[in-house]
């Protein structure tokens, strides 16, 4: 690790400065390459890639800037922030985005390798650490988490999802170090071996969790809301970078806000330009993108997400993938507030909406939502071939999932879904007249 160090830090002194956010000849006119490294897949980040980058924001806006120079705009697309966080750190790529996790290593490493970065802005979040779900093969016995004891776990460590393994497993009593034996794996690797059985369950962030259980793949052991804890994704540049090319950053992040307010105005239209471009299924994206969705999108750098981050610290320092960090040093909005100007203070203190029960009826271009998940299954009840997918929010965590995916609890006239079987007991064990049900007979109890 210490060779590898050095290496990287030789190889940044070596850098030229046109090979990032920089130009190849000094002065006005010259064409100047900015580098953004961005995660398609994880799509909690794509209103500072994926959505962004199919909408041409960022590049109208450095049009907008007349400051002599022509722009262009390199995309780098990669499965995991780790890599990012290495071309960064090698002076490679100038903005990136990640999960919270992710960027702390971020700010580490850049720290470490004299190449310093700041978190900037955030992309999408949960107040309850819902984008992060622990799921198992339906075919699993295992319903709580405290059945993964001695069991075979994938996850990519350092992720947000492995935090939410490691504080899940420990509410739990399990050590997470030597109760369970976990497997460091990327996530499609996880996936795979989920379904080969080599594993018992898959702790992973958004899209996974989601697309497995509607490919019938996978169903939902542990929400991650359970923690109460934020979750969120960022965007993070190079210090160095930002400092060069202030207005550069600031139009990104004017794009980002644009970005951020067309996922807000076209969920749906948002949710299939994302599809169209990752493969990933429309109605997965709009699971955790959509108008009630799982992620709030908003660019603002919310104290309560900053206070979430310092408590991160602790799980990475425990796993020992890094030492202190110093938070309030990381994060800079400076550039963000400076991009926003009075609209900032706004976004700011901005709440998420209300989770609502959804149903997105087969060729439309627009969901309904409906006030209780009763209605919404009397809905379906009534319309069994028009549906192309149905969500319903988690009754004690808010968390959306997939109507006919979640735990049915029957409490007198009253439907209420479920992520998880947990979850699901723990309400039944509370109410003497509760009952957990099959989704078929949901159906017909609200029709």
């Amino acid at each position: 690790m210490k060779r590898t160090a050095t290496a990287l830090s030789a190889a940044v002194l070596l850098l030229p400065l046109s090979a990032c956010g920089g130009s190849a000849q000094a002065g006005s006119g010259t064409t100047v390459t900015v580098t953004i490294g961005y995660q398609s897949k994880t799509i909690n980040t794509v209103t500072a890639g994926t959505l962004l980058r199919s909408l041409g924001y960022f590049e109208r806006q450095l049009d907008a800037l007349h400051d002599g120079h022509t722009y262009k705009v390199d995309w780098q697309d990669y499965a995991t922030g780790a890599p990012i966080t290495a071309q960064m750190t090698a002076g490679k790529i100038d903005i990136g985005s990640m999960g919270d996790f992710p960027l702390l290593l971020n700010a580490a490493r850049g720290k470490q390798l004299g190449r310093p970065t700041h978190l900037v802005s955030v992309t999408g979040y949960n107040l309850r650490g819902g984008l992060n779900t622990v799921v198992t093969a339906p075919s699993s016995a295992l319903t709580d988490l405290k059945d993964l004891k001695s069991k075979k776990v994938s996850t990519s460590i350092g992720s947000a999802a492995d935090g939410t393994l490691v504080r899940a497993l420990q509410r739990a009593g399990i050590d997470p170090n030597t109760g369970i034996a976990k497997l460091n794996q990327q996530p499609a690797v996880g996936a795979s071996s989920l379904s080969a059985g080599n594993v018992d369950a898959l702790s992973q962030f958004v899209a996974w969790p989601g697309l497995l259980a509607y490919q019938g793949r996978a169903k939902a052991l542990y929400d991650g809301a359970q923690l109460n804890l934020p979750t969120f994704h960022g965007v993070t540049a190079r210090a160095d970078f930002a400092g060069q090319r202030p207005t550069v950053l600031e139009a990104f992040l004017k794009a980002q806000t644009e970005a951020t307010d067309y996922l807000n105005a076209h969920p749906v239209t948002a949710a299939e330009k994302v599809a169209e471009t990752t493969g990933l299924p429309a109605e997965v994206v709009y699971l955790y993108n959509g108008a009630h969705g799982t992620a709030t999108f908003d660019p603002a750098v919310k104290p309560r997400l900053v206070s979430a981050l310092k408590q991160d610290v602790s799980v990475l320092k425990a796993a020992k993938l890094t030492g202190d960090i110093d938070v309030d040093s990381f994060v800079d909005d400076q550039y963000v507030k400076h991009a926003l100007g009075a609209g900032y203070t706004r976004r700011l203190t901005a709440a998420p909406p209300p989770a609502r029960s959804e149903v997105w009826p087969k060729g439309s271009e627009k969901t309904t939502a409906f006030t209780s998940p009763r209605r919404l299954l009397a809905y379906l009840a009534r319309h069994p071939d028009g549906i192309r997918a149905a969500y319903v929010p988690d009754t004690t965590t808010g968390t959306l999932w997939f109507a006919d995916k979640s735990v049915w609890v029957a409490d007198g006239s009253r439907l209420l879904p479920f992520v998880t079987p947990a979850t699901a007991q723990a309400y039944v064990s509370g109410h003497q007249d509760a009952r957990t049900v099959p989704y078929r007979e949901a159906l017909e109890r609200a029709s």
